[in-house]
């Protein structure tokens, strides 16, 4: 068997069998596959798909790759939560320590940054000296003392994924539903998880930009987990605006702490009320309306701000930011980006404001680039807000004066007005 034939075979829509799926993700993790070859077998599948039986295949390579958790000892309490990745995505911020103070158990591995979206583990580096790697020993133990931890990959937790996913990043093969899925999956299921709660965004800032491509990619997951004995729901989001005001790690960790503060209900806080209600839902099997009650009581009575400090503090991050929030908010470098006309916000594109964001440091062009924690944008105004010429639009950090020029060109794209006031979307799409 060779690679090249495997390759060749996809490159012409062929399927391909479980056994030359394990050969060539067993190959890539060994070294015996290169990067370019890997990369052009990636392209493949992009470009010509996979089966359903060939995506369950993928899925148990990566997932047999590596070590997995088992978290049996909690029995239906264990419960996950995954984006599929947009533009000012601080859910897991905020849902893991709603969910944890109510009593389920949050054991979640999570990514970096992958193109123009953020990754949960950079933002928690945000936090002075917090430990994203923990071995699978302490991570139970965390879960089971306090009822949430949260890390990033390690090499023996799906190493297939891990170099996949970092693969993927730059050689533009992101966007297929059979990579992404089976990515997804495999972390979830190697996390051990009974509960898997899945945030599929849709629209100009996600992979998925039509609905029709989000449903696919909701159903691809499904089936996935109820393949490996796995509850699985789906909730699709919308991701045409950035969601929250904060783009970039610091400014993100900032705003998620303002909300658990009371201080946000905006529809960041609709989309984190949802995830909640639906991990909470599944955990204790009870009704979805019974749920959304408990996780509005715990952002509202303060146990899940008071859940997100032992957290923090557990994996030996500075709670005292938690404290002093405005402290997230210091980059060495500030812009002021106003409007140029009048009218209303009628489209803030997510995708732009995105790559802006990475522009100015908060997200990686290529998998070696080093992340500027404090860069990025924060938004002063959402759709449907009365704009006045010089009014500011945004507010950029950096660590270098020198990124704002071309970011702001890209903002002028990126910020839509007009003479009417817009009707604002719904950011619940539907649950699967």
């Amino acid at each position: 068997m060779r690679i090249y034939d495997i390759i060749n075979k996809k490159r012409y829509a062929r399927e391909l069998s479980r056994e030359e799926i394990f050969f060539a993700i067993n190959g890539f993790v060994s070294g015996e596959v290169a990067d370019y070859q890997m990369s052009a077998l990636a392209m493949a599948i992009c470009i010509n798909s996979m089966t359903e039986r060939e995506v369950l295949d993928l899925t148990d390579a990566m997932l047999r790759s590596g070590d997995t958790i088992n978290l049996s000892r909690f029995g239906h309490l264990s419960v996950d939560k995954h984006s599929t990745g947009g533009v000012g995505d601080k859910t897991t911020l905020i849902v893991a320590p709603i969910v944890a103070s109510l009593g389920a158990k949050v054991a979640k591995m999570s990514g970096r940054g992958l193109g123009h979206t953020g990754g949960t583990v950079d933002k928690l580096e945000a936090f002075c000296d917090f430990k994203t790697s923990l071995s699978s020993e302490d991570f139970l133990k965390q879960v089971e003392k306090i009822g949430i931890c949260v890390i990033g990959q390690s090499a023996n937790l799906v190493p297939a994924d891990k170099k996949l996913y970092a693969l993927r990043d730059v050689s533009a093969t992101v966007e297929s539903i059979p990579l992404i899925a089976s990515s997804i999956m495999s972390k979830k299921l190697a996390s051990g998880s009974k509960n898997i709660v899945l945030d599929i965004k849709v629209g100009s800032g996600a992979f998925m930009k039509t609905e029709s491509e989000a449903r696919a990619l909701a159903h691809a997951m499904i089936k996935i987990g109820k393949g490996f004995g796995r509850n699985v729901r789906a909730i699709i989001t919308n991701m045409d605006t950035p969601l929250g005001k904060a783009v970039g790690n610091s400014l993100e960790v900032w705003e998620a702490i303002e909300l658990l503060k009371g201080n946000i209900t905006s529809e960041l806080y609709e989309v984190c009320i949802a995830l909640s209600s639906n991990m909470i839902s599944c955990a204790f099997e009870i009704d979805i309306e019974e749920a959304k009650k408990l996780c509005i009581n715990a952002v509202s009575n303060g146990s899940a701000l008071k859940k997100m400090k032992e957290w923090i503090g557990y994996q030996g991050g500075d709670v005292s930011l938690i404290c002093e929030s405005e402290r997230l908010l210091q980059a060495s470098c500030k812009k002021d980006f106003k409007s140029q006309k009048c009218g209303y916000v009628s489209r803030i594109d997510a995708e732009k404001v995105g790559i802006a964001a990475m522009m100015l440091g908060a997200g990686r062009m290529k998998k070696d680039d080093i992340i500027d924690t404090h860069a990025g944008i924060l938004l002063n105004l959402s759709i449907g807000d009365r704009v006045f010429e010089g009014d500011t639009l945004a507010t950029l950090f950096s660590s270098s004066y020198d990124k704002f020029s071309p970011c702001e060109e890209l903002l002028l794209q990126a910020f839509e007005l007009s003479d009417e006031k817009p009707q604002k979307q719904n950011v619940i799409i539907d649950t699967i």
